[in-house]
């Protein structure tokens, strides 16, 4: 296995299809994609610590290689990348029949929702097409393979009922959303037409330090790093800008879902659970948190587009001159159509698979910060 190290980037090397045949022997065989994103390298991470199974995770090669979140498994023997691509029938046919995993874990997606707007047909492409690809290669070549495909709150949409469980229907209200409710029906329909082991999980909100800073937690609590050093170096600073801090959601920590995720493929019947820590924080708090998390204490002031998070009274004479203003709103972040409200009922994961989150939403928080802070050496 061979890594490659500069300033910025990790990379690490791309076995094609031809090369993985003489690795697997009598081992049995877990075939993992999105291997370079938060879920797919805490799930990585999981397996090598809990089972004895050869890893195999699918990267594309003309991607743009930065394994960070993977670099850590240098010298390990039981993992390996493959050339792999979602949007290639024919390649995800040959894997499949080559390598004949005992189980498929489908992590990789287009899963920034902002994003889906903007490109609808990629996001089509990689979170439903992608899937129809696995499904139908699964059931030619290695149809007692255990499959598992990534699914989301976001399914729900429109909320009919709160909170939601594995029955609330389906009602998105995004192109990412829509496609992930497709793919659902899709796996549901190769399950009881094929009688496949084919499952995708209810996944809520679940964040973690390995989380990309194109998402909103992610990019508050870099910006709270960003704004601690500048008031460290006495500088001016710039407030983070976000969009509908009211919006509401049901946050966990991504460690504790891979386990459920593993749960989930090991069960005597295939079936679908909802996993989230089923309580429900706003991106307000999401912000309050970060900060205190950070050691400033701060407040909300204003209504709507006007509000402004900034540091309390009792606090600002401690970081003069910097501005007080450490959170603005700018409309240009609100979506063209908002959930408000996902709280999720996992009551069926806790009672069936023994499931339950181990961290706190202020836990979770503060864990990324902290993080964050240690990236620029501030810890």
């Amino acid at each position: 296995m061979v890594f490659t190290t500069n300033e910025n980037d990790v990379t690490m090397e791309i076995l094609n299809i031809a090369d993985v045949q003489n690795l697997i022997g009598n081992n049995k065989v877990v075939f993992i994609t999105g291997v370079t994103g938060q879920d797919g390298s805490h799930m990585v991470d999981y397996l090598l610590k809990n089972t004895d199974y050869l890893i195999f995770g699918g990267a594309r090669r003309l991607s743009i290689k930065n394994h960070e979140n993977i670099g850590h498994l240098e010298n390990n023997s039981r993992f390996h990348l493959v050339n792999f691509d979602l949007s290639d029938a024919h390649s995800i046919s040959k894997i499949i029949e080559t390598i004949k995993p005992d189980y498929f874990i489908n992590l990789a997606a287009q899963t920034f929702v902002g994003s889906s707007w903007d490109f609808p047909s990629q996001t089509w492409e990689c979170n439903t097409t992608g899937v129809i690809h696995i499904l139908e290669a699964i059931r030619q070549h290695k149809p007692s393979c255990r499959f598992y495909n990534a699914g989301s709150s976001e399914e729900y949409g429109n909320v009919a009922y709160t909170p939601q469980d594995e029955n609330h229907p389906l009602k998105p209200r995004s192109p990412y959303g829509a496609s992930k409710a497709a793919a659902r029906l899709l796996v549901k329909v190769y399950r009881e037409s094929y009688k496949l082991y084919a499952i995708q999980g209810l996944l809520f909100n679940h964040e973690g330090t390995r989380r990309g800073e194109e998402f909103v937690t992610r990019k508050i609590t870099k910006g709270v790093a960003r704004i601690v050093q500048a008031i460290h170096n006495n500088e001016h600073f710039e407030p983070i800008e976000l969009g509908n801090v009211k919006a509401r959601r049901d946050w966990s920590d991504a460690e504790d879902f891979v386990h459920g995720i593993w749960l989930m493929l090991n069960q005597d019947k295939p079936n679908e659970y909802v996993l989230s820590s089923d309580e429900t924080h706003t991106i307000a708090e999401f912000v309050y948190y970060s900060f205190k998390a950070a050691g400033i204490e701060g407040a909300w002031h204003g209504e709507a587009e006007s509000s402004e998070f900034s540091i309390t009274t009792q606090d600002a004479i401690r970081y003069e001159p910097v501005s007080s203003v450490l959170v603005k709103i700018n409309k240009k972040y609100y979506r063209p159509a908002e959930v408000d409200l996902l709280l999720g009922d996992s009551t069926k994961a806790r009672n069936e698979l023994k499931w339950e989150p181990k961290t706190s939403f202020e836990q979770l928080v503060t864990k990324m910060v902290k993080n964050d802070l240690k990236q620029i050496r501030l810890l």
